[in-house]
């Protein structure tokens, strides 16, 4: 029996249906004109437990290195502390570090968990971190998302959200240089500043999930917003409310909204068939999903199935993501603009489902096959080669007929020299 499993995506695009390879439709977003942006959203996850750390930070290392060289426009780092799965702690060192091995991906972090921190070194740390990156930076807000970290420094769940907004208020003054002094249970400050400047006008955005809390927060403080959990059923349910939040309350604090400025996070894993796509996930699929299931505490964030199969088809049948090919995920992003009326950025939430070579060629299949339909970066190519094509006959004889009439002419020189 015929397989195309081993044949390249190309060739396998170049006998579909013409229609797989036109731009994508004109969703909302591309009805505003907004060409999309793409990223990774990095935790970084890496299941099982038991893994050499040192490979493992590496692996994302190469990952960012990757995302560079492929034309992703940025990367968000997140900050974890226990667990053993996610094991960056503090994202501004590790994007200080990456911005060494990297050239233009923006590179911000995804994201502080604010409440376990002093605004003020947070001020501080971004601002260095501006500086180093020279314009590269973004900074990226939440309320912290592991139980296990907030349970050890004695930060309750229940006021996460609250302390959340409170701190967010006292690092937007001071990162506009005021001298604040203010008092909570965790911290105090006392005519509290920065002594950097900004270095550029770096973006600031907070992490939502399903609640109002992300959207109520940035559109006070005219923030970006990135939805975290925007492919869970909940998360996706929530996008249209995410966005009438913030309609209705930044215009209260002087503010207005910009979808080209809204991010959502989404996983997928690409391969040149579905089939391949599959059995790559084989690798490490099962791993992240007991970590969902049994290790961390977050019931927006769980898992469901006991099998592996059971699990690829809670992925792609609930849309929580894709496990296919590029034309699958070109489906899943119009979903999502259709669900959320128009976003600016989709990131790719990183994951190790696959082997690292088979995780690096689905960003490759991404970049190649999925940026440019909702970019437009490969129409003009196209125009080109339609336009190439169209005066093919006529130029082709026009050009062996010119060949031939300067052979013509120096074969009569010669001639005519010899006879002289």
């Amino acid at each position: 029996m015929f397989s195309c499993a081993n044949i390249p995506y190309e060739a396998l695009q170049s006998s579909a249906d013409p229609a797989s390879k036109t731009p994508a439709s004109r969703t909302p977003a591309r009805e505003l004109n907004m060409a999309l942006k793409f990223g990774a959203f990095m935790a970084p996850f890496h299941c099982p437990v038991g893994q050499d750390p040192t490979y493992a930070i590496e692996r994302d290392l190469s990952v960012l290195r990757h995302l560079d060289m492929l034309g992703f426009e940025e990367a968000w780092i997140g900050e974890h502390h226990s667990c053993g799965t996610e094991l960056v702690p503090d994202p501004f060192i590790f994007i200080a570090y990456a911005a060494q091995e990297t050239r233009h991906i923006k590179l911000g972090t995804g994201v502080v968990s604010l409440p376990y921190h002093n605004p003020l070194w947070i001020a501080d740390r971004a601002l260095f971190t501006d500086r180093l990156l020279r314009g590269r930076f973004m900074l990226g807000l939440g309320p912290g998302s592991l139980p296990t970290d907030a349970a050890m420094i004695g930060i309750s769940m229940a006021e996460q959200r609250g302390a959340f907004e409170e701190d967010v208020d006292v690092l937007m003054a001071i990162l506009r240089g005021e001298s604040v002094t203010h008092e909570t249970p965790r911290y105090r400050l006392h005519d509290a500043r920065t002594q950097f400047a900004p270095y550029s006008d770096f973006e600031i955005t907070v992490a939502a999930v399903a609640t109002p809390t992300g959207p109520r927060v940035a559109a006070k403080n005219g923030l970006n917003l990135m939805s975290v959990g925007a492919t869970a059923q909940g998360g996706f349910d929530a996008l249209a409310l995410h966005w009438d939040v913030m309609e209705e309350r930044a215009p209260q604090f002087g503010h207005t909204p910009d979808r080209a400025g809204w991010r959502l996070v989404g996983p997928m894993h690409l391969a040149e068939t579905k089939e391949q796509a599959i059995e790559d996930v084989r690798h490490g699929l099962d791993a992240w999903c007991h970590y969902s299931q049994h290790i961390l505490a977050a019931p927006h964030f769980r898992a469901v199935g006991e099998t592996f199969e059971e699990r690829v088809d809670w992925i792609n049948e609930t849309g929580l993501g894709v496990i296919g090919t590029p034309d699958d995920a070109v489906r899943q992003i119009e979903r999502l603009e259709e669900q959320s009326k128009g976003f600016g950025s989709y990131l790719l939430l990183h994951h190790e489902w696959a082997r690292h070579d088979a995780v690096l060629k689905s960003y490759e299949l991404f970049a190649n096959h999925v940026k440019p339909r909702f970019q437009g970066s490969t129409s003009r190519l196209q125009k080109a080669e339609d336009y190439a094509v169209s005066r093919w006959a006529e130029l082709d004889k026009r050009q062996g007929d010119a060949i031939q009439a300067a052979t013509d002419r120096h074969v009569k020189e010669r001639a005519a020299a010899g006879r002289a």
